[in-house]
């Protein structure tokens, strides 16, 4: 093996290594809520979204939502674990939830001690979240099995693209020069 691949090697090594932690501390998810999301889905003009933010067991849930047309919320929750455009059963329900047709809704739980509907556990849960299958929607009268739902997804952390930019270019700029001699 040649000095070069060696350090080729070696270098994409070490860059591997620092990259790593960018993904350990917190993972953030969004769920883009509509009338559409729903199953089935409905025509209504509703919007929501809901940023969650997990950082070890603590989980913070931030929602605003907007236009609910049949009625204030009577009910919302996360569902897990079920494929995209299937129901689930509920696994988190968040207690207090405004009962109107517009507003916002802010919690923070304890995943370790919080006790799951539906029969569910903390690492179903973590694992519904990081592969898609749980979704959050947003209920009340007209429309009892909910009005809109998004399926919640895993949003890439800044750092990442940073960490990736940064160690895609110093690799680029160190192979470019070995070009040359």
């Amino acid at each position: 093996m040649t000095t070069f691949k060696r350090r080729l090697i070696t270098c994409t090594v070490a860059l591997a290594c620092f990259a790593t932690p960018a993904f350990a501390s917190t993972i953030t998810y969004i769920s883009i809520m509509t009338g559409g999301g729903e199953n089935p889905p409905n025509g209504s003009p509703a919007t929501g979204t809901a940023f969650y933010t997990l950082t070890g067991d603590i989980l913070t849930i931030d929602i605003t939502y907007s236009g609910l047309t049949g009625g204030p919320a009577a009910a919302a929750h996360i569902h897990c674990c079920a494929p995209p455009g299937t129901n689930a059963p509920v696994w988190v329900p968040f207690n207090g939830f405004p009962n109107t047709t517009s507003g916002t809704y802010t919690n923070t739980i304890d995943l370790s001690t919080f006790v799951f509907s539906g029969g569910g556990s903390e690492a179903a849960l973590l694992a519904g979240l990081s592969n898609g299958t749980a979704y959050t929607n947003i209920h009340n009268a007209t429309f009892p099995g909910g009005e809109i739902r998004g399926q919640i997804i895993a949003t890439p952390e800044p750092g990442t693209f940073l960490l990736l930019g940064t160690g895609t270019a110093a690799m680029m700029a160190f192979v470019r020069r070995r070009l040359r001699l």
